[in-house]
């Protein structure tokens, strides 16, 4: 990440920032409170900024615009935020090029590669060995778009890599069109496609042997009402040169499929057989299928089965992970010809362990990865992961060198019979090794990332806290070495804690950088909700247990407080989407716990968020109200319903994007509206919106460094710290 910009003046300079330009801000926009309740489950529930919720009433519109001047001319006012926003130009830019999401096909392997110096990654092609020097652009969205506004969602290569199926969306709205290119020439070889990713269910490809044609998801068309036109996804079954009007459905509701199915589309091994892997909306629950261009869909698994993640071998076999009787996840075979719900009755070839598989999709297909003659398995252990090696019996053979507090997500199966495999921590960038089965190691590869910063003077400390309940959670706690364990450290504690999701170990970047440098302490926590260690701890934080997960995260920031990291006067907390829900439980909570927090994207009104396209995808998740029991959790946590009069609340940023179609920008709106108009406390409560971004997935160079440096400043400002830009 080198510069744009140069610093000069900047070096010497030493910036102090203080509170104190809090209270010379201007007052909020006059908010207008509407008298709206409503009768749930028999409970009255009040609604007083209703109004805020529709975007396109010019009201609505305006009072955005002035929250976004006065947060503006908050951070104008600090002298922090523009040298903050050169040094981290300085930082993201000076980064080497790097690669990431390897796919290999044909003779090629294909690859996103980030220039830090470009709006928008890039999608490229490298040779068999994945040799850097022998790369070639695919698609480079930013000769698309200079102003970086145009993104790839995803991109599939044809079995024999010579054509790549791409979705393009625009202004972060991950509304993707489907277009296919020549992969030698670069120019778009078929007529786009419309509707193929949304942010509700995502969106995938998978091609037909022949590399001729390809299955494909779709969202219905202006034939089918607009409150449905983001739910229903189906799959098609396209040949290259055909209408696309006129493409068969080749899974779907005919098929019994639900409204608020989430498919993914997986041929890795130039198969004639596709597995379409169906999400029963977000809550972890799946069911599979086997598709052929010849026959009907074959149901080898449905949602009872518990078989949450499954992967086609090139032996033709189907493995699958299942729960079923073993939360921690046991490894199934399937054999042809298969048969409907054959995987519940497949033999288990890998036992169940006292860890946890780790089920998220990596870029090679999922985990497991099936190689020639290897099966590579991810397990998880508290966040760090562990790679184990079985032959495809299930015979164990070893482990993948990947190192302590480390993460690998990627295991890309050559044409060599090698694999590429990524390893990151919080201190060492992304790199990639080559792997030989038949050697048994690992060699470095040119696949790296090389960092602006580094951090050979911090180090990774992991503790437990005791939750509420006597549940032990890990955090994670980066530190310059030496610190003082004095109470005086300014320190910021980042949680996620939903769907299932681990918080894994990666490499911290630039604006850790900038506030280890600044004197502060930065911590994670693995909170339930999330998969670290299994699936029981995604259990224990979900729909009626999900308050487990704000006592978790509560209970880390008092450990840090207790064990004199810091104080109350002196702790800043972090989290978006669902860590933004997060966020908005301990401001209401535990409004004197943090001195300040930032919020990004988040959920507050949780009575009304399954109303919204995605939030009826998240009712597996958070529960329904139309759910007596469930209603019950959401209106005893919903940050926007706990907002009290007269209470002295914690300064906050929360950060929206105008086009996020996973998170409705209202629930910031109303978020803001309540808190500014209860607090008693002299502290900043701020809302900014970007008007040409969404959830934050295919935002521009430009938007990502301001944003974070909107963040720093605010923090800095916040907790009284002190920083001077690193010397030329």
């Amino acid at each position: 990440m080198k510069p744009l910009i140069a610093v000069v003046a900047l070096a010497a300079v030493l910036l102090t920032l203080s509170a104190a330009l809090s209270a010379n801000l201007v007052p909020p926009p006059a908010t207008a409170v509407d008298s709206v309740t409503e009768l749930i489950q028999g409970v009255r529930v009040a609604d007083p900024y209703r109004w805020l919720e529709n975007a396109d009433d010019p009201k609505v519109a305006a009072w955005s615009d002035a929250q976004n001047a006065r947060t503006r001319s908050y951070f104008d006012g600090l002298s922090s935020r523009g040298p903050l926003a050169i040094e981290l130009k300085r930082l993201y830019t000076t980064t080497s090029p790097y690669y990431y999401n390897l796919v290999a096909r044909g003779e090629r392997v294909f690859a996103i590669y980030r220039d830090p110096k470009q709006q928008q990654p890039i999608i490229v092609a490298l040779n068999a060995a994945a040799e850097p020097a022998s790369r070639i652009t695919v698609l480079d969205p930013n000769i698309l778009d200079a102003k970086g506004l145009t993104a790839f969602d995803w991109f599939v290569p044809s079995p024999d890599g010579t054509r790549i199926a791409v979705s393009l969306s625009q202004n972060g709205s991950e509304n993707g069109t489907l277009h296919v290119y020549d992969v030698a020439s670069g120019k778009e070889i078929d007529a786009p496609i419309d509707r193929v990713q949304y942010a509700t269910a995502g969106g995938s490809v998978a091609w037909t042997s022949d590399n001729r044609g390809f299955w494909y998801t779709r969202y219905p068309g202006p034939e089918s009402p607009e409150s449905e036109r983001h739910f229903n996804m189906q799959v098609y079954l396209h040949r290259l040169g055909a209408p696309a009007a006129n493409d068969p459905i080749a899974l779907g509701t005919k098929h019994g499929l639900e409204r608020i199915s989430e498919i993914t589309l997986k041929n890795t091994v130039s198969q004639s057989a596709v597995l379409a892997s169906v999400g029963r909306g977000d809550g972890g629950q799946f069911a599979h299928f086997i598709l052929t261009e010849d026959k009907p869909p074959i149901e080898v698994a449905i949602y009872k089965d518990q078989i949450v993640s499954a992967t086609l071998g090139p032996d033709g076999a189907l493995y699958g992970v299942s729960r079923a009787g073993a939360l921690n996840g046991k490894v199934v075979k399937l054999s042809p010809p298969f048969k409907t719900a054959g995987l519940a009755h497949a033999p288990v070839i890998i036992p169940e362990g006292a860890i946890s598989i780790l089920t998220s999709a990596g870029a090679a297909g999922g985990n497991p990865t099936v190689a020639a003659d290897r099966l590579y398995l991810r397990y998880i252990n508290g966040g760090p992961t562990e790679v184990r090696l079985f032959d495809l019996a299930g015979a164990a053979h070893g482990l993948l060198p990947v190192p302590p507090i480390s993460t690998n997500s990627e295991i890309t199966p050559l044409s060599s019979g090698s694999v590429l495999f990524d390893v990151e921590s919080y201190v060492v960038p992304l790199h990639y090794e080559r792997f030989d089965p038949a050697t048994n190691a690992a060699t470095s590869t040119e696949l790296k990332q090389l960092s602006s910063v580094t951090f050979d003077d911090a180090e990774v400390v992991r503790e437990n806290a005791i939750s509420k309940d006597g549940t032990a959670i890990p955090i994670n706690i980066i530190r310059k070495k030496g610190t003082r364990l004095d109470g005086t450290n300014a320190t910021l504690l980042y949680g996620y804690g939903g769907y299932g999701v681990s918080e894994t170990p990666y490499f911290l970047g630039p604006v850790s950088r900038v506030w280890l440098d600044a004197g502060g302490v930065y911590a994670t926590a693995n909170i339930r909700g999330g998969s670290e260690f299994g699936e029981r701890w995604h259990r224990e934080g979900m729909l009626t247990k999900k308050q487990n997960v704000f006592d978790d995260f509560a209970a880390v920031a008092q450990q840090l407080i207790a064990e004199h990291y810091t104080s109350h006067a002196r702790l800043a907390l972090l989290g978006g989407s669902n860590g933004g829900l997060l966020m908005g439980a301990l401001i209401t909570q535990h409004p004197d716990l943090p001195r300040a927090v930032v919020s990004m994207v988040g959920i507050y009104d949780m009575l009304r968020v399954e109303l919204d396209p995605n939030g009826s995808f998240n009712t597996t998740e958070f529960g329904t109200v139309k759910h007596a029991a469930e209603f019950k959790a959401l209106y005893a946590y919903s940050p926007y319903h706990h907002v009290r009069m007269h209470t002295a609340y914690p300064a906050v940023l929360l950060m929206t994007g105008a086009t996020d179609a996973r998170v409705n920008p209202m629930q910031s709106r109303k978020f803001t509206a309540a808190l500014q108009a209860a607090s008693s406390a002299d502290y900043p409560l701020l809302l900014r919106t970007n008007k040409t971004s969404g959830h934050g997935i295919g935002s521009s160079l430009d938007e990502r460094i301001a944003e974070r440096s909107d963040m720093l400043a605010f923090l800095f400002d916040q907790l009284g710290m002190t920083w001077s830009p690193a010397p030329d």
